[in-house]
């Protein structure tokens, strides 16, 4: 890769170098409603009390042109969420009890990251996005075979589900019963009750040395050292969990929230219980992912923030879920 694409392009509307994701424009011909509610799945939940909390960030750590900040009090209602994200175990029950076909499997393809390409796929690949080249656009990429035809996630049931849309997220929860998170809800949850701090554990990234999330380790985007231990994805309880005891609140896979992206979200929203609805195709994610370096996309930070179009879906991308209400059983 050229030097341009490691330090990152620009974007068009803000300045922030583009992201570690790739993205399908628009959506389905015909998205299908949503499946039937149905048996669930189990969750491990955590009940978080809500309250004031500082969201956002005013440093010059960030992309400005993402819309981190300025930072400002918010306030939640109380709300429980899942301690780690959906796991393939998790949407195979979803897929067995209602025949729900992702977006990916029917647009026949979706992005894999060329180093985790099999190089005979790789090479039926002729062309690629020319501002992530990175990513290929690969046939029969799909959550249950996340690097195309040949690979499988048999041996990965505890990893997190990659290859899902916004609208695929969206079909779950209504089976499941559950929702996904507002992006506020998100940053809360992810700060595990410490205030100001750059990551879910505290201002530094490796505490004595210690990898706390899986990211990107060497040379984006061609050598990938992995000294975290992980090339992809990891299990969905790899690390020390943040003080809330939520695992992989930063790296691993980008989250999908539910709000509408947009980059004046802290200029615009209520500061109780704030949620961006729109108009709009691109929806928020939130954590970064297994791909985030701090030489090109330093967005694992809780205050970072970026967005997909709600068809998109790559091999990073998965989502956590929140619970409908509550009281509820199995706190």
């Amino acid at each position: 890769m050229s030097e341009a694409r490691r330090s990152g392009t620009q974007d068009a509307a803000g300045g922030a170098p583009t992201c570690c994701c790739a993205r399908r424009g628009g959506g389905t011909e015909a998205v299908p409603p949503p499946p039937r509610a149905g048996r669930g799945t189990a969750f491990r939940w955590v009940a978080l009390p809500g309250g004031r909390f500082l969201m956002g960030t005013s440093g010059a750590e960030g992309f400005a042109g993402d819309g981190e900040g300025p930072a400002r009090p918010v306030t939640l209602s109380p709300f429980a969420v899942s301690a780690y994200a959906v796991t393939n175990a998790q949407f195979a029950d979803f897929v067995r009890d209602t025949g729900y076909m992702t977006e990916a499997e029917r647009f026949n393809w979706s992005y894999v990251f060329h180093a985790l390409v099999p190089p005979e796929s790789a090479a039926r690949i002729a062309r690629v996005p020319a501002e992530v080249p990175w990513w290929l656009p690969v046939p029969f990429a799909y959550w249950a075979q996340p690097e195309g035809p040949g690979t499988t996630v048999l041996d990965r049931s505890d990893h997190p589900v990659v290859h899902v849309s916004w609208n695929d997220a969206m079909a779950f929860c209504a089976w499941s019963g559950t929702r996904l998170l507002s992006e506020a809800e998100w940053e809360y949850a992810a700060r595990g009750g410490l205030e100001g701090q750059l990551y879910p554990w505290g201002n530094a990234l490796t505490p004595d040395g210690v990898h706390r999330c899986n990211i990107w380790q060497g040379t984006f985007p061609d050598h990938n050292t992995a000294d975290d231990g992980f090339v992809g994805t990891a299990p969905v309880r790899a690390f020390a969990p943040n003080g809330y005891g939520l695992f992989n609140m930063a790296g691993n896979v980008w989250e999908w929230c539910r709000d509408v992206f947009s980059r004046d979200y802290h200029r615009v929203t209520a500061d109780h219980d704030p949620l961006h609805e729109g108009p709009g195709d691109s929806r928020s994610m939130r954590g970064g992912s297994y791909l985030c370096h701090s030489s090109y996309c330093n967005r694992y930070r809780v205050a970072a923030r970026t967005s997909n179009t709600a068809a998109s879906s790559s091999g990073n991308i998965g989502f956590r879920v929140a619970a409908l209400t509550l009281p509820f059983q199995g706190l």
